[in-house]
């Protein structure tokens, strides 16, 4: 009875436990910081929400500028996205999720030129009977573009070993050659001297060796 009786009073730990377990998850990436000329590159900025923001509107800015420059807005999103004249024109593209958690931008074709310091702004206004409080966040990632992609550290280790991996294969195949060879070889001589030494002995001796047959 006193089983039945906890039972009621643990209903709702159990399903707080559960929805904190199977609520998705955010977690706060950094972007990448290093772009290669004339791919596209996603400016990652990522704002995870409490559970009291969920229902706040969003306002997300994005700002750019150059190293010792003024920072220069270029993208805004509030339910719509919108692009502000700039170096970015028609390059800019909204990668974002519908939570508004994921605020993320492309860069389409990225030039040279396009280096320098990004800003993500993520302004969340509350809409309370009283007030109507406010949170902002800001993320900087400073972006690097390279002529060309430099190799990855694990690729070359790993064409190193496939070298090494391939010459070993083909010395281990020439000594198995070389031995297989050999083999063959010594019992050609082998087979060939006996056929010699047979051929040397006396016809007369190799009718006494014969084997007797038994009557």
């Amino acid at each position: 009875m006193a089983a039945l009786a906890a039972g009621p009073a643990l209903a709702p730990l159990l399903l707080a436990l559960c929805v904190g377990v199977c609520s998705p998850v955010c977690v706060e990436v950094p972007s990448e910081t290093e772009a290669v000329q004339g791919t596209d590159m996603k400016l990652r900025c990522i704002s995870c929400m409490k559970r009291e923001e969920v229902s706040a509107s969003t306002l997300v800015e994005w700002f750019y500028k150059t190293e010792g420059g003024r920072d220069e807005l270029i993208f805004e999103y509030r339910k719509v996205h919108h692009e502000f004249p700039s170096r970015f024109s028609g390059r800019l593209q909204w990668n974002g999720s519908k939570d508004m958690q994921d605020v993320s931008i492309n860069v389409l074709n990225v030039t040279m030129n396009d280096s320098g310091i990004y800003t993500c702004n993520v302004t969340r206004e509350f809409d309370f009977e009283i007030h109507r409080p406010f949170f902002t966040s800001s993320r900087l990632i400073h972006l690097t573009v390279v002529e060309k992609a430099g190799e990855d550290f694990t690729s070359v280790i790993s064409e190193i070993m496939m070298y090494i991996l391939l010459v070993f294969l083909t010395l281990w195949l020439l000594i198995e050659m070389v031995y297989c060879y050999r083999k063959v070889s010594k019992a050609e001589e082998t087979v060939q001297e006996n056929a010699t030494d047979y051929l040397a002995i006396p016809s007369e001796n190799k009718e006494n060796c014969a084997v007797p047959v038994e009557e």
